[in-house]
């Protein structure tokens, strides 16, 4: 492989992280927006009542999007085998 093929892999690696990471993450960012708007408009300085629902919500939505972050996943393994199996 030469090394623009190389950087050009690396790139997509790091592209594919941040599309596999990216639903779980915006769900917890909403959740933890949403339960901190509630607090303040209940006035609940409690800082530990984020961290239930956004577990709760966070491993909801692996369970949903697992999925497609594995299909993903996978199509790149395959991807990168080929290239390896090609040289």
């Amino acid at each position: 492989m030469t090394g623009a093929e190389v950087l050009d892999l690396g790139r997509e690696a790091i592209w594919l992280t941040v599309i596999i990471s990216a639903p779980v993450m915006l769900v917890g960012l909403a959740v933890g927006f949403g339960v901190s708007l509630l607090q303040t408009l209940t006035q609940i300085q409690e800082q530990t009542l984020v961290f239930v629902p956004k577990i709760l919500s966070i491993f909801i939505a692996l369970l949903l999007f697992l999925p497609i972050m594995g299909g993903l996943l996978g199509r790149f393994t395959e991807d990168v085998f080929a290239r390896v199996a090609a040289y």
